[in-house]
């Protein structure tokens, strides 16, 4: 299973791996530690370079949550609002999330944007609230490709870290990437399906 995931990684190219990784940070679903760990697995068995895979997989990043920043720098709150009412849905949030983001992001400063991009936590969501204060587009750029370049450089080594220190376990490890893809997209639907407004929950 393992080798089918490195081939598919091959065929992706860093230019897929980028444009996953772009789409990660855009649409829900798609979960970067199955995108960069499958990437991981191609660098283990030497057919990607390691720095290669990080910088690919760091710039699409870069890409997509620089989506969310430019959203809320232009559109702002006033726009972004019926945006997000809209939409909502099929993001699986609504404008309440966005402020209490942005209370997170003024509580904490800019620092955040570096520290939450090298965590499953608040990744994206965070870019949001980056734009509408209009946080300095260098300065953001900087953070997040480095907290991202960081989380990329942990999901890649570790994935080859375990695979090395665990060889018997390779193909389980392909396995669970395989998991941890499907129940983020079946996750995702759940959520769809189930979604409704604060104002609607018991």
């Amino acid at each position: 299973m393992d080798s089918v995931i490195v081939d598919i990684v091959q065929q992706l190219g860093l230019a897929g791996i980028a444009i996953l990784m772009a789409l990660e940070n855009i649409f829900p679903p798609m979960p970067s530690e199955a995108i960069m760990g499958a990437a991981g697995l191609a660098v283990h068995h030497g057919r990607m370079n390691l720095w290669a895979v990080v910088v690919a997989g760091t710039l699409g990043t870069l890409v997509g949550n620089y989506f969310w920043f430019w959203i809320g720098d232009k559109w702002g709150y006033e726009r972004l609002g019926p945006f997000i009412d809209r939409w909502g849905r099929w993001l699986t949030m609504e404008w309440e999330d966005v402020e209490n983001a942005s209370r997170f992001f003024r509580k904490h400063g800019h620092w955040v944007v570096f520290l939450l991009r090298t965590t499953p936590i608040m990744r994206t969501m965070i870019s949001l609230p980056a734009g509408l204060a209009h946080m300095n587009w260098i300065k953001f750029s900087i953070f997040t490709a480095a907290g991202a370049a960081l989380w990329n450089i942990l999901l890649v080594v570790g994935t080859g870290w375990l695979v090395s220190a665990f060889p018997g376990a390779t193909s389980i490890f392909a396995g669970v990437l395989i998991a941890i893809a499907a129940l983020s997209i079946l996750a995702y639907i759940w959520r769809l399906v189930t979604w409704k407004p604060r104002s609607r929950r018991d």
